[in-house]
């Protein structure tokens, strides 16, 4: 099969889990025959074409625009653009996929003036993120994921909770929506000799801390405030030898106000964005890797964590109870409340036998459940369903 995929993110881009989603699910799709062009937006000194592990990777320019929604239209006009001359110029696509509302306009219009049937992956919705569509620019948003999720033949979803948000938010009926997981690639987080794991855990702690971390954006809805207001319990049970050690770009002005009027500031590590190579490094030094989002889709940090071998808490939103098994792969605590988030994260600081179990566990639900060569057979058995459905269609 021949595939034009877009994506709005794509390595070195890297602002959510679509990122590295593509950039592992499609050279899989390689192994397995499929030919894959993949349109994304140019950046940095990123190659505008390039073959990244057998996907050709066409990156496009894009005016700038200091408003984001603004950006996205000229983003998808110049998606549509490309997309258009390169379908004119290679033949033969089969199928399209688009991931997320970004580049819905421009996928809807490929569709429709070629007659290739759309594929959409939604990893979130507006309305999940906001518990509601309160605002103007929320209500647009909201509109542009109808629209893919009308025009999409099939959709795929990461959980099943995500699969019951699609068809309340979006009204899509479940028998248009095929589930499957996240994966990862846990080989990512192996090193070889010359990485000096105590050294490096110095940047962050002394050798009598605990490391306590959580990697994301920083947003209300990752639960960031959660965990800092549940530092203070940590802290008195652990004889405050914890380092709490917050990651990724942002503002993050809130939450060191808020650590500093907690009085627990010089116990925390703001460290900014850090390159992926860096973190997988990072992520094995770790004691405990903290997620208490508020709404979460499936949680693919949960999966760098397993592959890191580092224990995991979660809050039971959204897809992690379906992700994290409680007591089994990982410790889910109630979501917003401090007081079941320190317990959560105790358990696992107090009790290593347990810590180490959870972590056995955890690797192992990695090859059963979140294996990229798996997940790229059930993509292909969507893609199959489709243009067998297309080829009992007469499309005008």
């Amino acid at each position: 099969m021949k595939i034009l995929v877009l994506s709005w993110e794509f390595p070195p881009r890297l602002v959510g889990g679509i990122s590295r989603h593509v950039a592992e699910l499609y050279p899989e799709l390689v192994k397995l025959g499929d030919q894959i062009h993949l349109i994304t937006s140019e950046f940095g000194e990123a190659a505008k074409y390039e073959k990244v592990e057998g996907i050709h990777v066409h990156r496009v320019p894009v005016s700038h625009s200091n408003d984001f929604l603004h950006w996205v239209v000229n983003l998808n006009q110049s998606m549509g653009h490309y997309g258009g001359k390169l379908i004119l110029e290679e033949g033969g696509f089969d199928l399209i996929h688009a991931h997320d509302w970004l580049v819905g306009d421009a996928a809807i219009a490929l569709k429709h003036n070629f007659k290739i049937p759309l594929i959409a992956t939604i990893h979130a919705t507006e309305y999940g993120r906001h518990n509601g569509i309160h605002t103007p620019i929320q209500s647009y948003i909201h509109h542009k994921e109808n629209l893919l999720a009308y025009n999409a033949w099939r959709i795929i979803v990461c959980t099943d909770y995500m699969r019951r948000e699609i068809q309340q938010a979006l009204n899509s009926p479940t028998d248009k929506i095929d589930i499957i997981y996240n994966g990862i690639r846990p080989e990512k987080k192996q090193h070889d000799d010359s990485f000096h794991a105590q050294d490096f855990r110095r940047q962050f702690a002394a050798d009598h801390e605990k490391i306590v971390y959580y990697v994301g954006r920083m947003t209300y809805e990752k639960g960031i405030s959660v965990l800092i207001n549940a530092a203070p319990r940590l802290l008195n049970a652990m004889g405050g030898n914890v380092k709490f050690v917050i990651i990724g770009g942002g503002n993050t002005d809130n939450f060191r106000h808020q650590a500093s009027a907690l009085g627990i500031y010089h116990k925390c590590y703001f460290t900014g964005f850090l390159s992926d190579s860096y973190l997988d490094k990072f992520q094995t030094i770790a004691d405990c890797a903290v997620f208490p989002s508020l709404y979460e889709p499936f949680g693919i940090v949960a999966l760098e964590s397993f592959a890191s071998r580092v224990p995991v808490v979660v809050s039971n939103t959204g897809g992690f109870p379906e992700v994290v098994q409680h007591t089994i792969t990982g410790i889910v605590t109630q979501v917003n409340n401090p007081d079941s988030l320190a317990w959560g994260i105790l358990e696992v600081l107090q009790n290593p036998g347990y810590r180490q179990w959870l972590i056995d566990n955890a690797y192992k639900d990695l090859a059963h459940r979140f294996n990229w060569t798996k997940l790229a057979q059930q993509t292909q058995t969507v893609y199959h369903r489709v243009l067998q459905e297309r080829s009992q269609t007469h499309w005008q």
